[in-house]
């Protein structure tokens, strides 16, 4: 038996073949564009994540050995999607997670975020759905207003594109990031609802994260009648993936931006220290698993900028060779605050800052700077935690930069495990669909498919890199208000 996941990412989409023991039969990539119609701005075509969606599962489905019995689906999350329920065309661009541009509307209710955050555990910040779904109602209400609106996040709209618009849902992974749901009732909130202006009745139907969620259209979805039975977010599903069980269990996805979750287990735990409480998957019996996360915007996205904005690597995959020609950064400093800064800072007024260049910098010296630039944003998140972390698990593609990960252990002083299969958030969502269809019995089972790859020891660190680089974001904090 296996299980197709499919992962919608930032910048494009992955789809998985995952049998039975773990293992990964075939893979499918495709990526979609990124939108940037203005500073601070960044949208994605919902129509081109359908495509590259298909396009992906296509080549993974080429590929398998065995047909798959069931799809999960993890997506990138806080995405605010619009779309007609009977024609499933959106009416304009989705407005991506990194996007800024609810600022204001922050700002307009930053009395009200005390409530909002015990109501969600989240923040008043641009990074969530609510704050976009307010934007667009006050600055684009052709788009609002068209047809029989649909109101989601990627996983919504994906589920309604692969059931051919039967299902119209979302699970409270996601929910839990729109500012929109209530944690501890775990439903919608009408107060919040009414706060942001959104009708409820556009929200999608809550469902667990695994077990009975729909069918697959086979009009829709390459010829295949299959159960859809499991969904979460990106962060959550590798969590699972991870195979993060146990209360304490702690990981870290180094993708677009780099996110730290630890299982907090049935315990709704708060943090007045900028991390946010959120729900990391939700059983078909109800009961309900949390999560306390740390979210840093740029991290991989800093990579994508050094190869597409300044040309100075070819790929991402150079980079470790690039920055072991130098012993360090030389004394430069990134900080890639390039759509704000995440926890433990939230500023969505910081920008992305160099400091430190003199005349004998070269580009090894700022290569090396954005990989040592991204464990000191992990090392901010952990230290905020204030948490023992024996280990950390590791995913996700800058994970296979073995530079990194040392660099990372000597930073927080802990070892980090890395998987074999670092792509743990499709995984997750092959995991938890395939527990929700039965090709798995239970969480006991998924974990003995784990397999370590490689164990990075913590070295010696005098932390005056580190120091340095708070410094650093002193200076970026704040710059463009």
């Amino acid at each position: 038996m296996s299980v197709l996941a499919i992962d919608a990412g930032t910048t494009g989409v992955t789809a998985l073949v995952v049998s039975e023991d773990g293992r990964i039969e075939s893979r499918g990539y495709e990526e979609f564009a990124q939108h940037f119609p203005r500073p601070g701005w960044v949208e994605h075509v919902p129509e081109e994540i359908w495509q590259a969606t298909l396009a992906a599962c296509r080549t993974a489905l080429d590929g398998a050995a065995t047909p798959p019995r069931c799809v999960g689906v993890a997506n990138q999350r806080e995405t605010a999607v619009l779309w007609d329920r009977t024609t499933l065309a959106a009416p304009r661009r989705a407005i991506v997670w990194q996007d800024r541009r609810s600022s204001d509307v922050c700002e307009r209710l930053r009395e009200h975020e005390p409530r909002v955050a015990e109501l969600t555990g989240l923040r008043l910040d641009p990074y969530f759905t609510g704050t976009k779904l307010a934007w667009l109602a006050e600055n684009d209400p052709r788009a609002w207003n068209a047809g029989n609106l649909a109101i989601g996040t990627v996983d919504s709209y994906l589920i309604a594109r692969l059931t051919n618009g039967e299902r119209h849902v979302t699970d409270p992974s996601n929910a839990s990031r729109t500012l929109l749901y209530d944690i501890t009732r775990g439903a919608w909130s009408p107060e919040l609802c009414d706060l942001f202006g959104v009708p409820e009745k556009a929200l999608p139907e809550l469902v667990p994260n695994y077990g009975e969620i729909g069918r697959t259209s086979p009009e829709a979805f390459l010829g295949l009648d299959l159960p859809i039975s499991g969904v979460a977010g990106d962060q959550q599903a590798a969590l699972f993936g991870q195979t993060c069980f146990s209360p304490g269990d702690v990981k870290c996805t180094y993708g677009t931006g780099s996110f730290i979750l630890v299982n907090t287990g049935d315990e709704i735990v708060r943090s007045a220290a900028g991390l946010l409480t959120t729900v990391a998957w939700q059983a078909p019996s109800g009961a309900m698993t949390y999560a306390l996360e740390g979210a840093v915007f740029v991290t991989g996205a800093a990579v994508q900028w050094l190869r597409d904005g300044l040309g100075v690597i070819q790929s991402a995959a150079e980079t470790e060779a690039v920055a072991r020609t130098v012993p360090d950064s030389g004394g430069v400093v990134f900080v890639p605050a390039l759509t704000g800064l995440g926890a433990p800072y939230w500023d969505p007024d910081a920008r992305g800052t160099i400091l430190g260049i003199t005349r004998g910098t070269m580009r090894a010296h700022l290569v090396r700077a954005t990989l040592e630039a991204i464990a000191f944003e992990v090392r901010d998140i952990v230290e905020t935690m204030d948490l023992p972390v024996p280990v950390l698990k590791a995913d996700g593609g800058a994970s296979a930069n073995d530079l990194l990960m040392q660099l990372q252990a000597d930073q927080i002083g802990t070892p980090v495990e890395r998987p074999v299969v670092q792509e743990t958030t499709a995984l997750g969502a092959a995991f938890l669909a395939g527990l929700g269809a039965g090709v798995w019995s239970s969480q006991e089972e998924l974990r003995a498919t784990w397999r370590l790859d490689r164990r990075f020891e913590p070295g010696p660190d005098d932390g005056a890199a580190y120091a340095l680089w708070k410094k650093a974001v002193d200076r970026a904090r704040d710059w463009a208000s």
